[in-house]
């Protein structure tokens, strides 16, 4: 199958990973190789893995590699078809209607259409990316819609017709597995399991993000998070957390805090959740020990 003439100038997942790198997401060759197959087939590309494992930040890196708007569709439970597809403004329409008079207005002009991202994706196919986000949070029925909607990239509005993307825009869903996506859904897209990083590469990830953590640092935090996530936390921590720990416990030292003890007092930046945190409270000396690594 000929590679699609769309792709923005990448010509291969090593080209795609490094500009990923330089817009300072480490992908593996993996990732990068699944999204480049995705771009190049125009198929949506389906990233699962836990929660904090970078999918979201994934999808944003690859917009702004392809220089295109992230459109994101937050799934949630409960979400229905208006959410993601459009609304109609009736408090406008109305005030429209009453500034008219008797003169006849066309209250089903675009200027009238609250586009939502679905919609959005559609008008501007070459300048966005749509991000479906957490998918597995929508019930099967949305989940449907949306195979629906990826099979054809097309929405019919009644009261003006049928809007047709004029060429299959960049998707990514995401999925932290909370339940079974269904397997029509999965055949449609290029599929990748995205795993936490190994210490060197989540070491290296919160030196690209923190510039001002230094690498011993780093290590320390890294290690200190592997073992939370041994633990059976409600929530563990992801790689935001594990940066933004980095960065917390820097700040502490900048300001008189010795090492280990930075660590601790900042550990609700690691630990989000009152039973964890309830959990982890006896077992802080062996998960941040008292020198570091």
């Amino acid at each position: 199958m000929p590679v699609r003439p769309n792709i923005e100038g990448i010509d291969s997942p090593d080209i795609l990973r490094r500009a990923l790198i330089d817009a300072q997401y480490l992908a593996d060759s993996e990732l990068a190789t699944a999204i480049y197959l995705a771009l190049a087939l125009g198929k949506p590309l389906l990233l699962e893995g836990m929660p904090g494992v970078g999918k979201t930040e994934a999808a944003k890196a690859l917009g702004g590699v392809l220089g295109r708007q992230v459109v994101r569709l937050q799934c949630f439970e409960g979400i229905d078809a208006a959410a993601a597809l459009y609304e109609w403004n009736y408090p406008r329409q109305m005030l429209a209607i009453r500034q008219a008079g008797d003169d006849y207005i066309n209250i089903y002009e675009d200027s009238f259409l609250l586009a939502r991202p679905l919609l959005l994706a559609l008008q501007s196919p070459a300048q966005t990316l749509l991000l479906i986000d957490e998918i597995d949070r929508s019930d099967h029925e949305f989940e449907a819609f949306l195979l629906e909607f990826l099979s054809d990239f097309s929405i019919s509005i009644p009261e003006t017709g049928t809007v047709r993307a004029s060429q299959p825009p960049v998707v990514v869903l995401t999925s932290n597995r909370t339940r079974d996506l269904h397997e029509a859904l999965r055949r449609r897209c290029v599929y990748h399991w995205i795993d936490y990083p190994d210490p060197v590469q989540e070491a290296e990830i919160v030196m690209t993000r923190a510039s001002s953590v230094v690498r011993e640092t780093a290590d320390a935090v890294v290690a200190a998070v592997g073992r939370l996530r041994a633990e059976p936390l409600n929530k563990p921590p992801g790689i935001a957390e594990t940066v933004e720990w980095a960065e917390a416990a820097t700040l502490l030292q900048r300001l008189g805090a010795q090492w280990p003890d930075a660590f601790r007092r900042a550990i609700g930046v690691a630990v989000k959740d009152h039973d964890d945190l309830v959990y982890v409270a006896d077992r802080l000396a062996s998960v941040i020990p008292g020198e570091a690594a």
